[in-house]
């Protein structure tokens, strides 16, 4: 029997399963197999009953939601006019990465595997679910279920089980070439165009107006209110909808990364593909090494193993080479988490713990080496009704201690953090896509938002939209540390409470020596809750961190149905269950 070509589909929204999905791309050329690697959007989905085998990895965000690059592909697949045994030729598995600290962990993964096998897709072994929250991170799950991957193949096509792979130590052909110039301009500024379609390959160039520290200056959290103009743009957005950019690295970041590297940062180059395919969207050609490094490699981010598996295929330094294959092995999983993820040293900062190898490192290998910066998404904290032709968002700049000297730092919160429009014109690439969050179009609908901290966002677009269409029905909680120093938009809370627009309630943690959280004010307004839960129709949202504050507060609302509805502790869990299913209730969390 003939080895088939292996194709690898994957779905990614932070770059986790494209990692994954290219770390088995590597192990399959390694085995001498033909590979095809694509994200699930770009795959033609029609051509799926003609392949043999089929690698599928795929992570799942929000609510249980696939990654934007597979939603087409997704909702393609789940046709209800699709023949049962349609997949009857294809042998494949799927491969999921989730985090066990939300409800629906691994859920895409999970439902992709139960269809493949109802349209008769021969599962070679049961779904990997990768998880964030173990010791060891995903690679835990990812390495075992790898080994009997291969096993399960090597039984299926024997042939391919005598053929000797390449050594793990052995640098692959690199993915792209860099064709030089001799012109070594420097790019022109980035010009705001009218745009059509805006996305990641296409954003819309934003004029910063305004960037506002928002809590005091003694609170221990800086949290910005930022502006944009997207007058030009055709952008339209509605309460709950997000905006998403990519931020930059930073200057001083930039320079080291080109000293290290012994990079010319004004050297101007093109790319070529090894395989003909196409350049990367966003990578505008031809630029300079500046460009690549400032706006698209991810040299801040936290590295993960594949960084080292490949960083010690290039190095010629005996001790560096020896301790990077150490990371890279599965024996080195505990030392590597140690070193890199617990004190979330950055790519960067490993570099320059291996100067040896970073200084031998050759300029084509640098898109296989290190990701694109992913995307942000911000919940949108005003409305157009409100704010023609403005976008506004609130930004917590992220900023915490490891046993590492220097600070950690969010990417892109401490980049929107040092733009300052009073020195000159700024301009934020961003495009804007539809959130999770839906709210009811009936005018005397009341709804029940719980938003802590900057989760009142979304709220803040959704009161404005609603008061503006005169629907006043509007509850709000809101819970913050002190009332004094990060208590969001307070007087428009205020002037919308004494128009009768709002009805508020307030947590401030600190203030008091016993800590008072939303959840709380929850269940002692439950008589309330009942009322307009039960007997007029709410809808009840959550939005924000989300650690311990969902679970508590969906504890709250099961409280309130089992007090004032006299339900047993089922059956308040099935009618929580039934407003979810119905979209009564509704959550947006990050972690």
């Amino acid at each position: 029997m003939s080895v088939p070509a292996l194709l690898i589909l994957y779905g990614s929204q932070t770059g986790t399963a494209q990692d994954t999905a290219q770390r088995i791309a590597r192990q399959a050329i390694r085995r001498h197999l033909q590979v095809q690697l694509l994200p699930l959007d770009d795959y033609d989905v029609a051509n799926l009953i003609s392949e043999s085998l089929v690698v599928f990895v795929c992570s799942t965000t929000g609510q249980g939601d696939p990654p934007d690059n597979m939603k087409n592909f997704w909702r393609f697949l789940f046709r209800k006019s699709l023949p049962l045994g349609s997949l009857c030729q294809l042998d494949c598995a799927v491969l999921g990465l989730g985090d066990s600290s939300y409800p629906k962990f691994n859920f895409v993964a999970k439902k992709l595997h139960k269809r493949l096998a109802q349209l008769g897709a021969t599962l070679l072994l049961p779904v990997g679910l990768a998880d964030d929250q173990h010791d060891l991170g995903p690679d835990a799950v990812i390495d075992v279920w790898l080994t009997s991957f291969w096993e399960k193949v090597f039984a299926l096509y024997p042939c391919f089980a005598d053929k000797i792979p390449l050594r793990e130590d052995e640098p692959l052909p690199p993915s792209y070439t860099f064709n030089f110039l001799d012109d070594i301009n420097e790019n022109g500024p980035i010009i705001p165009t009218k745009q059509t379609g805006l996305s990641q390959s296409h954003p819309f160039p934003a004029k910063l107006l305004s960037n506002e520290r928002v809590t005091h200056p003694k609170h221990f959290q800086d949290v910005r209110h930022i502006e944009f103009d997207i007058t030009g743009s055709n952008i339209d957005f509605t309460a709950g909808d997000v905006v998403v950019m990519c931020s930059c690295n930073a200057p001083e970041d930039v320079e080291e990364f080109c000293q290290l590297l012994k990079l010319d940062p004004k050297a101007r180059f093109s790319l070529t593909a090894a395989d003909g395919s196409a350049v990367p969207a966003r990578l505008r050609q031809p630029c300079t090494l500046q460009h690549l490094v400032e706006t698209y490699l991810d040299i801040a981010a936290v590295p993960r193993r594949s960084f080292f598996e490949l960083l010690s295929t290039f190095s010629y330094d005996e001790l560096e080479r020896e301790k990077l294959a150490e990371f890279s092995s599965a024996e080195g999983q505990e030392e590597l988490h140690t070193y890199c993820n617990r004190p979330r040293r950055t790519a960067l900062e490993v570099l320059a713990d291996f100067p040896h190898t970073a200084a031998q490192l050759k300029v084509d290998y640098l898109l296989d080496l290190f990701p694109e910066i992913q995307p942000r998404s911000f919940s949108i904290a005003s409305s157009l009704q409100a704010h023609p032709h403005k976008l506004q968002i609130l930004v917590a700049v992220v900023k915490y201690k490891t046993k590492l000297y220097k600070p950690r730092r969010g990417h892109c919160s401490t980049w929107l953090a040092s733009l300052d429009p009073t020195k000159g014109d700024v301009y934020v690439p961003l495009w804007v896509k539809k959130g999770t969050l839906r709210f009811p179009t009936d005018t005397n609908t009341p709804v029940i938002m719980v938003g802590p901290g900057t989760g009142v966002a979304p709220f803040r677009s959704a009161l404005q939209e609603r008061t503006a269409e005169g629907k006043n029905a509007n509850v709000l909680f809101f819970g913050c540390r002190s009332e004094s120093k990060d208590f969001y938009f307070r007087s428009e809370w205020k002037e919308m409470t004494k128009t009768g627009q709002l009805t508020l309630f307030t947590a401030f943690s600190r203030d008091q020596e016993e800590k008072i959280y939303v959840q709380q004010r929850v269940r002692e307004n439950a008589s309330h809750i009942w009322d307009l839960v039960a007997n007029q129709g709410a809808y009840f949202y959550i939005a924000g961190n989300a650690k311990d504050m969902p679970n508590g507060v969906c504890d709250a609302l099961k409280a309130v149905f089992q007090q004032e509805g006299r339900l047993s502790a089922d059956d308040a869990e099935m009618m929580l269950a039934a407003m979810e299913k119905s979209g009564k209730f509704q959550s947006e969390t990050w972690s």
